[in-house]
């Protein structure tokens, strides 16, 4: 069957035009399947006799680094961060010194998309290592999930008890416990030769109690490493990320349908001139 040339080419406009608007939508669904999804790393000194330092977090494909932490003291663990699945490294450094030095440790991590992980300095200065923690961030209906690090020296080995339940029997310095389920609701947390301080743990959040070194003592400071949702809180701790993510052009759809509209307006508009050129030359 055969069109006059101006229904060709209208034919022909609507076919290139319903091509255009495709293209944005295969191109959103190759993004999306070539997403690998987010997880969170937060970075921790929890080492008592360790001086200040500087933590650099690199993804492996760039040597600029996307974080850094400067003068981190011992105690202070980093609000979680929300960062690409990928392969990643932690270089810890002298506090002051240059980011181009020599890393007095440095570690790799690989991070899998909805989990979370904290990256810890631990241990005695002399024996210094960087651990690598997987954390849970779900929890079994109406419970809470709780586990212990220990990072005190004063203490090498501790006791830690929620109430009537036995959190870390023998917990030495520089370990971590199991996560352990508890009922919620508000515990006396105990350490060994320490009265205890209370804390409330509500039902689908995760926690992870720090012993640590304190002024009087040992000190037990509760992380909250999920509340409720399967995702990190995002609140910060001591020490914050910093930086703001650009956005990404709009939809190109919108201008696509104008360039198409306005197309298919001149064409019949182009249309119905000839006509009129048509009638006008019959008269």
């Amino acid at each position: 069957m055969k069109y006059p040339r101006i229904t060709r080419r209208l034919l022909m406009l609507l076919a290139t035009s319903a091509l255009l608007l495709g293209i944005p939508a295969a191109g959103a669904a190759f993004a999306s399947s070539a997403t690998t999804g987010t997880g969170w790393i937060r970075l921790a000194h929890l080492s008592p006799n360790t001086p200040a330092v500087d933590v650099y977090l690199y993804s492996f494909d760039d040597s600029n680094a996307m974080i850094v932490l400067h003068h981190v003291a011992y105690g202070t663990v980093s609000p979680y961060e929300s960062v690409q699945a990928g392969d990643y490294s932690v270089a810890m450094r002298a506090a002051g010194a240059s980011a181009t030095s020599q890393p007095v440790l440095s570690t790799s991590v690989t991070i899998t998309k909805g989990h979370a992980y904290t990256v810890a300095g631990m241990g005695p200065e002399s024996g210094l290592r960087l651990a690598v923690l997987d954390d849970d961030l779900t929890t079994p209906a109406g419970r809470a999930l709780v586990r212990v690090i220990q990072a005190s020296l004063k203490e090498q080995v501790v006791k830690v008890t929620l109430g009537s339940s036995v959190l870390a029997g023998s917990l030495k310095f520089g370990n971590v416990s199991a996560y352990q389920a508890v009922s919620p609701g508000t515990e006396t947390v105990a350490v060994t030769g320490d009265a205890g301080s209370s804390f409330a743990f509500a039902a689908g959040t995760v926690h992870t109690l720090v012993v640590l070194d304190g002024a009087n003592g040992l000190e037990v400071v509760s992380l909250e490493d999920a509340s409720g949702s399967g995702e990190p809180p995002a609140g910060g701790v001591q020490t914050g990320f910093g930086g703001t993510a650009g956005h990404g052009p709009g939809s190109p759809v919108p201008w696509l349908v104008a360039i198409g509209a306005g197309s298919l307006l001149a064409l019949t508009g182009g249309l119905r001139l000839r006509r009129h050129r048509q009638l006008t030359a019959r008269i």
